[in-house]
């Protein structure tokens, strides 16, 4: 796994492109946030900016980058050639996801560390934890599930935004509008719950118990997206 994860975190670093739509461009994003936090904090309040942040970096570097590279490792029939080796399937996908996933706990831990400081420090900051954790392993379970319809690199620009979109405008609309109505709806979808958590662990606005059964629907997409990917996933191109 981790020869694997070695040089896919190479190849990572060696495309231009993926370097910076993936890892440079969430990083300029959250600088405009924390930049701008004050605007958006009167919009929703200041776990609001923090879910925000975390998102931009969950949604375009890991989720985002993750499709493209295993789209480009298909393509090019490395994927192929993995598993005629000694490594396992579940090896192989965890060194091939592994470098992107370190880069962006860094950033999010990174941009979360500055954002606490110029804006203000969580109320419970092992209750942020755990939000962003599940937060990423649902993005990250969905990439593993879109890269199995994504044909190449490029298609990875189609394949990804419907939940890039849907992702980010599910976090905009639960920060700003709470979840006094429609709490059932905005809980479901994908990301909802995983922003009330955020902005939760970072206003107090609600006992620990209560914010824990948050856990719960991003948890079960994680096992949808787990279960989506286990019958799409495609190990060649597609003919």
């Amino acid at each position: 796994m981790f020869p694997i994860a070695r040089s896919e975190l190479i190849q990572l670093f060696r495309n231009r492109a993926v370097l910076i739509s993936g890892l440079i461009m969430p990083v300029a994003a959250s600088i405009y946030f924390i930049y701008n936090r004050d605007v958006f904090s009167q919009i929703g309040s200041i776990g609001f900016v923090g879910a925000l942040l975390a998102f931009t970096i969950a949604v375009f570097t890991l989720y985002a980058t993750t499709v493209t590279a295993l789209a480009a490792r298909r393509q090019s029939l490395f994927l192929k050639r993995l598993r005629s080796t000694a490594a396992s399937d579940p090896a192989i996908l965890a060194g091939l996801v592994l470098p992107v996933v370190g880069i962006s706990l860094v950033q999010v831990s990174f941009v979360l560390g500055v954002f606490a400081v110029v804006g203000g420090r969580p109320a419970d900051t092992a209750l942020l934890v755990v939000a962003v954790l599940a937060g990423f392993a649902m993005m990250l379970a969905l990439g593993l599930a879109t890269a199995g319809i994504t044909n190449s690199p490029e298609h990875a620009q189609v394949t990804t935004l419907p939940v890039s979109l849907g992702v980010i405008a599910v976090a905009s609309w639960v920060g700003i509008t709470g979840t006094e109505s429609l709490a059932a709806l905005k809980r479901a979808l994908p990301g909802g719950a995983a922003t009330e958590l955020v902005v939760n662990a970072w206003d107090g606005a609600a006992p620990l118990g209560d914010s824990l059964l948050l856990l719960a629907p991003t948890l079960g997409w994680v096992i949808v997206a787990i279960a989506l990917a286990s019958r799409m996933f495609r190990w060649e191109p597609r003919r």
